[in-house]
């Protein structure tokens, strides 16, 4: 119940930063005046479209089919007709998508265990992308979180923070996106250590969230070096992979949702992301 207040007052401030007075004009704000509100403001989709030729992690293969069930018209679906139904066939880490905590430490939370109160937070947005583009392997490090707090003030607790590299304009070239070199070295961005237990354990945040396929950058997980991901799992969190439209979002002041169906003991699944920001 005290995550969940304080999740609404997050909320509610949130909206009334964005109004200004107008809004403190009203002596008492109902959801419903609030929605109204946030209907005017900049909705912004952080979620890529996937079929079976997207970006993906290196170690799956044969992993996306579709079947044609049934069809509006008769002969065409295997099953019958009258209406439109597929079948889809994909592993839970398929296109935008989220890792709960059990897709690496067994016997923490799975899909189904997350609650959706830590679907609805406050957002934050670590802007490197000018630093990936004169260095690929980049990792966020503690000298632009601590630019990022100079500006805004510490990271929210409970928030979910968002690594901009631009990497998703990459998409949906496979090749593109793991950037390999002769070497088959893949070159692409990732998080730091040293940032991940900052915003954890210092800052307490939510979860995070990155453009890339994998948490670490490229020239780690080529060797399978996933201790990022492995770190962030382990703290009972969760983190969205494979995020786009970045580059439209504000560094603060947006509030993101993260949502994904409810698959019972669910070691991953695609997932709908998208921000509210302020109309600026």
């Amino acid at each position: 119940m005290k995550h969940r207040s304080q999740l609404l007052m997050t909320l509610l401030v949130s909206v009334l930063l964005l109004v200004g007075t107008q809004g403190m004009a009203k002596k008492e704000m109902s959801l419903l005046d609030m929605y109204k509100i946030m209907q005017g403001m900049k909705w912004v989709d952080l979620t890529h479209a996937f079929d079976k030729n997207i970006p993906h992690w290196k170690g799956f293969t044969g992993t996306y089919d579709t079947n044609l069930l049934y069809h509006y018209d008769p002969g065409v679906g295997s099953d019958g007709y009258g209406f439109l139904v597929h079948q889809y066939t994909h592993v839970g880490q398929w296109g935008t998508h989220v890792d709960p905590p059990n897709h690496f430490v067994k016997g923490l939370r799975s899909l189904s265990d997350i609650p959706v109160t830590e679907m609805l937070l406050p957002l934050v947005v670590f802007d490197v992308h000018e630093k990936v583009a004169k260095n690929p392997d980049y990792m966020i490090t503690m000298d632009d979180v601590k630019a990022w707090e100079k500006k805004y003030g510490p990271v929210p607790e409970g928030s979910f923070c968002a690594m901009r590299t631009d990497w998703s304009k990459r998409w949906p070239s496979m090749e593109k996106m793991q950037n390999k070199d002769e070497n088959g070295v893949a070159h692409y961005p990732g998080w730091s250590m040293e940032v991940l237990k900052y915003l954890y354990e210092t800052r307490k945040i939510m979860a995070n969230g990155h453009e890339p396929t994998d948490t670490d950058p490229g020239f780690k997980t080529t060797k399978d070096n996933y201790e990022g991901e492995y770190y962030v799992l382990a703290q009972d969190k969760y983190q969205i992979e494979l995020l786009t439209n970045l580059d439209q979002l504000p560094e603060y002041g947006g509030l993101v949702v993260a949502s994904w169906p409810k698959a019972l003991h669910g070691s991953g699944f695609p997932a709908r992301v998208f921000a509210i920001v302020p109309n600026k």
